[in-house]
């Protein structure tokens, strides 16, 4: 058989693309999951799951779906998360977004289902559905919805949310919304005909809810859905499907959404919503076999032959059935099953060969002409009568014809060079501003769930006189003394990054500030200079540097000193921004790189512009040193130390002795009630510092199943409830005007609460002792009044603040009346 298989694709028997872990045993195909792969190749199905966001879709379902049913099995969020809380660490936002993207990819990796995504950004919590189509582009999410539908064809829809309000969420509600309107939308021609040049309409054959048991709420009325077991166990891979579904839902670590196993029957239940609505079995009646191809008879043949002669000790044995196989499939009269067929096929012919590749360079950081040494090994490990005929890679195809010896690696080292117009390796939807809350990016990227390796090399082999093609992604790898072999993909960064020490700085007065700046080469040397640009009336001291750098990752830092807009009097509160830029080798860059590691996904980073922002306000204090208790993390105490304050961090010693009085105040971090095991034994020496006349400022904490708070949090009773108020721009109301937080040391009014970002606040406090003062009263739209999100008493000598505020949002943001609305919490005792 002297034919050409030809294909590109990123193989599994390669470099594993989480990259993070152990290399390649991070995803082996051993011979359990090779029977499990052919066994799929006999199934032509595919189911799609819609929510909103990472943690929401059902993982017992989707892994019973892909592993038992064997279905093309795809959860869709319509998010990356990028709104929601993170217990890991302090990035939020597009930082948290690709944090939970990452976790959802390894979700996936367990379960065996697929990951897709719309547009549409995480704002953080809505209320309900109207007012999230007035933050989202609808009809582009709903683009979005028909572009991966018709992508990938699934014969049954399933929404995780009911369309009716029911789903906690205005965003839960939204995506039911939108997967319906889609299941219609998908299959017509005359709904965004632009797609059709890339691909064809698709009608899916009914669409579900799965239902399913809100805490606290009763049981819902089953009566006329459907009814499904899901709770099967997998001798194959050894593990019921409720035990992987909780390795699978335990990704979402930033979450918190770590979960037990559960074995034995599990019962999920179906709303028939649409479509062929009379089936009384979730995939009954779909025929998802070659059957329903015409053409078929061979393929089905060639399947049969490979899955009943599978020898789990020899699985090259199965290697001319699976060659046989893809040449039977070129006569499916479905374009979309035979290209998928025809890639699943491929990555069993290289898992039953034991084919092993890898292309690694000696270092993950690259640049545009970046020069590297290079090494691509490959070996068979099962098949012989294989030979390596061509390797590409940077441009330069280069043939051989080498035989591999069964078992025994052959080494090519080359050189590397990055294109000089190659792009950096910026994930695609932060490549360019959003479109308000709408990441950018073209219709063939729409959705994907992260770029394609930066670089590949493509090796082309002969196994039994059949030639086939397959690329494997350039990685860097080291040996961790504990971790061991270390994968990590290369990355394409700016040949030279800059970033400002700190991302705002807070003018007070006419006086001055240092905005210190460092500018790192990502190559052996260069040069340059960095200087800033400002808003009309600053200046800056000296006007710009000239640096020279001398080594890799070798840094040149600076210090400008800032000069605001000479005034009198009082200062004008005002947001400005200045943008470093560096000049080097007759390019330009203003971007420096942030970087997100964890152990449970794989690196990460991003370019974020070397902007600052300046502000400058009035910022009265009498109170100068605080005393600050870290919760879940935050920025705030980072924040409080940019605006002037002298921020000590609480620890065990300083808590457990008498040193306390010496703070102004104690404020606590986000969730620290929640968080901190230790804040029962720090209750009474905080209430005690209350007492003796300090000031402590508690933020918010959590009342659901994320955290129960784990001591009463002030010195008289009220609860932390669900309320808040998700519209940033809502009225806020002064309950007493003369209130001395509202009056000393800043006046603050109404102004004080312009631009602030994604919400007002959240978790307030309610059912409150009578002790306890509100200072505010505001709701979102259509909604009763709430009092809660400022509560404040004396005890003893003190006084106590509680404040479901977003100071954690709106500080890191820079907005003025945040840092003035705070700063008078902290000089309440004086």
């Amino acid at each position: 058989m002297n034919k050409k298989i030809v294909i590109a694709l990123v193989t599994l028997l390669s470099i594993c693309t989480t990259g993070f872990a152990q290399g390649p045993l991070a995803d082996k195909w051993d011979a359990a999951k090779i029977q499990l792969e052919l066994s799929k190749l006999n199934t032509l199905g595919c189911v799609m799951y819609i929510a909103a966001h990472p943690d929401d879709e059902n993982t017992r379902l989707l892994t019973y779906l892909a592993n038992e049913r064997l279905f093309r099995t795809v959860y869709v969020s319509l998010t990356r998360g990028d709104g929601g809380q993170n217990l890991l660490g302090d990035q939020q936002g597009e930082e948290l977004g690709l944090i939970r993207t990452q976790e959802l990819l390894a979700a996936r990796r367990i379960d065996g289902a697929e990951q897709f995504f719309t547009s549409a950004i995480d704002f953080g919590y809505s209320k309900n559905p109207e007012e999230t189509f007035t933050k989202w582009d609808k009809d582009r999410v709903l683009g979005d919805l028909v572009w991966a539908i018709r992508r990938f064809r699934p014969d049954v829809i399933i929404t995780r949310f009911p369309d009716i309000g029911d789903g906690g969420h205005g965003h839960h509600t939204a995506s039911a919304i939108l997967a319906f309107e889609a299941f219609k939308a998908a299959g017509d021609p005359s709904r965004f005909k632009e797609q059709l040049k890339l691909t064809t309409v698709w009608q899916p054959k009914r669409i579900y809810f799965n239902s399913f048991i809100r805490r606290g709420q009763p049981v819902p009325d089953y009566y006329g859905q459907l009814k499904l077991d899901v709770g099967g166990y997998n001798p194959l891979i050894g593990l019921s499907y409720g035990e992987i579904a909780a390795e699978s839902r335990s990704m979402h670590k930033s979450q918190g959404f770590g979960v037990a196993s559960t074995r034995g029957t599990q019962i999920e239940y179906f709303k028939p919503l649409a479509g062929d609505t009379t089936v009384r079995e979730l995939l009954g009646g779909l025929n998802p076999c070659f059957a329903r191809l015409s053409n078929s008879e061979e393929a089905q043949k060639w399947t049969n032959d490979a899955i009943e002669n599978f020898n789990p000790l020899h699985p090259e044995y199965s290697v001319d059935a699976l060659i046989h196989l893809y040449h039977a499939l070129d006569s499916l009269s479905d374009a979309y099953w035979k290209n998928q067929k025809k890639e699943a096929v491929l990555k069993l012919i290289i898992a039953c060969s034991g084919i092993y590749a890898e292309a690694t360079v000696n270092r993950f950081n690259l640049y545009p002409g970046a020069t590297v040494p290079a090494e691509v090994s490959i070996i068979s490990r099962l098949a012989d009568h294989v030979s390596l005929t061509a390797i590409a890679l940077s441009g330069a195809d280069t043939t051989f014809n080498a035989p591999l010896k069964r078992n025994e690696s052959l080494n090519w080292e080359t050189t590397l060079t990055v294109q000089q117009n190659a792009a950096y390796s910026e994930p695609y939807w932060l490549s360019g501003p959003p479109s308000g809350l709408m990441y950018p990016g073209s219709r063939e990227l729409s959705g994907t769930p992260e770029n394609k390796p930066a670089l590949t090399a493509l090796i082309k082999l002969n196994i039994d006189a059949t030639a086939i093609e397959f690329t494997v992604p350039v990685t860097y790898k080291e040996t961790d003394p504990v971790k061991g072999e270390i994968y990590r993909k290369a990355e394409i960064l700016p040949k030279l990054s800059v970033a400002p020490a700190d991302p705002v700085l807070i003018f007070t007065g006419n006086k001055t500030q240092k905005l210190k700046a460092s500018v790192t080469s990502n190559c052996d040397s260069a040069s340059g200079r960095i200087h800033l640009q400002l808003p009309k009336g600053w200046t800056a001291k000296p006007e710009y540097y000239d640096f020279g750098i001398t080594e890799m990752n070798g840094q040149y830092n600076c210090e400008f000193e800032v000069f605001p807009p000479v005034t009198n009097g009082s200062v004008a509160t005002a947001v400005n921004e200045a943008l470093l830029i560096v000049d080097s080798d007759h390019q330009t860059f203003t971007s420096g790189i942030r970087r997100i590691e964890y152990d449970h996904i794989p690196p990460q980073f991003h370019l974020r512009e070397a902007a600052v922002r300046l502000i400058t306000m009035d910022l009265n204090t009498k109170a100068h040193t605080i005393g600050y208790l870290e919760g879940a993390g935050d920025d705030v105490a980072e924040c409080l130390t940019r605006a002037g304050f002298t921020v000590e961090m609480l620890d065990d010693e300083i808590l457990s002795g008498d040193g306390l009085q010496k703070y102004d105040a104690i404020i606590t971090g986000i969730r620290a009630y929640n968080t901190n095991d230790k804040i029962g034994s720090y209750q009474e020496q905080l209430l005690r510092y209350v007492n003796n006349g300090g000031t402590l400022v508690v933020q918010y904490n959590t009342s659901n199943f994320l955290g129960t708070v784990k001591s009463d949090v002030g010195p008289y009773p009220f609860k932390i409830s669900r309320d808040r108020v998700t519209d940033e721009n809502a009225t806020v109301r002064f309950i007493d005007p003369k209130s001395k937080l509202l009056n000393e040391p800043n006046v603050i009014t109404a102004a004080d609460f312009n631009g602030w970002v994604q919400e007002r606040g959240l978790y307030f406090a309610s059912d409150a002792d009578p002790k306890y003062s509100p200072l505010f009263s505001m709701n979102d739209a259509n909604e009763p009044p709430l009092t809660g999100s400022v509560i404040s008493a004396h005890y003893g000598k003190g006084i106590f603040i509680y404040t479901g505020l977003s100071f954690f949002r709106q500080l890191p943001a820079g907005v003025p009346g945040a840092y003035r609305l705070l700063t008078n919490f902290i000089n309440a005792g004086k």
